[in-house]
């Protein structure tokens, strides 16, 4: 005779009709249950808009079933169940012709339900760089999480959070090019993102798409125009009468100089032709 698995030892069983969530209630989530797929819904929130090729998940479907169940809630005013995640699972098993489908339904509001809708699809293999850049702003910004926070929910460093998120500064019609062009490096979308204007960003997109320019290349570019940047510009005064009979520059080795400054300048510069020319005439 095979012996019987039953409750825990620790618990026992009651005769409440609340009992079940009591059990759940660790995980916030009902017991796991085959639900008519005709009584499923996608999420109209899914911040994940493009599923992918969905050819071989179907395949897997039809052949071994949906093997992780998919998450959802119930909305008693459309008496059907909105997808928290597994939208792509759920999309296979139609496709797959499946009549229902494993579930386990969690109790959550409408900011959990886009909180875990988000933090999955970011913790996904195949997002683009720029899918998980749009990704990251909207969950910082949805619920004003820091990006040590963000980081947290995603299991990600907090510099990779950040890295990422510069690739916002990236205008729209450059992001167009670089993915017209199958500019998807992270790397190399990075040294773009990097850049301190828009025609800069263009500048060495160009570069990239020229000559193939790899990620240390585009690196030290930039390391070299940032040093370029960082030197300081000297000062120059520029002179020309009206009768333009000459013209005088005089250039100071440090960026910025005071009017008072430039007149004692000017002042010693003539006091040392004066002296000089003193000198000349003594000699003779």
């Amino acid at each position: 005779m095979s012996k019987r698995v039953g409750l825990p030892v620790t618990l026992k069983m009651r005769h409440d009709a609340h009992y079940v969530e009591s059990l759940t209630s660790y995980s916030g989530a009902a017991v796991g249950r085959m639900i008519p797929i005709e009584q499923i819904r996608p999420n109209p929130e899914q911040p994940r808009k493009a599923l992918g090729d969905l050819r071989e998940l179907t395949e897997s479907v039809r052949e071994k079933g949906v093997l992780e169940p998919i998450l959802v809630r119930f909305m008693p005013r459309e008496d059907c169940y909105f997808i928290i995640s597994g939208e792509r699972r759920y999309h296979a098993a139609r496709a797959a012709g499946l009549k229902e489908v494993p579930c386990i339904e969690k109790t959550a509001d409408e900011a959990e339900t886009l909180e875990i809708a988000l933090v999955e699809n970011l913790q996904r293999k195949d997002l683009t760089a720029f899918e998980e850049a749009d990704g990251l702003f909207r969950l910082a910004s949805q619920f004003e999480y820091s990006h040590d926070d963000v980081a947290k929910k995603i299991g990600k460093s907090r510099s990779s959070v950040t890295e990422t998120l510069t690739l916002r500064n990236i205008p729209e019609s450059i992001r167009k090019r670089c993915v017209t062009h199958g500019i998807t490096s992270r790397s190399l979308l990075l040294q773009i993102s990097r850049q301190p204007t828009e025609k800069k960003m263009a500048e060495m997109l160009e570069k990239i798409l020229r000559g193939g320019m790899n990620r240390d290349e585009a690196r030290e570019e930039r390391r070299e125009e940032a040093q370029a940047a960082a030197r300081p510009r000297p000062f120059i005064f520029h002179y020309e009468p009206a009768d333009e009979a000459f013209r005088f520059r005089l250039q100071f080795k440090k960026s910025h100089v005071s009017r008072d400054e430039l007149i004692h300048t000017l002042r010693d510069i003539l006091s040392q032709l004066e002296g000089a020319s003193e000198a000349d005439s003594t000699a003779a």
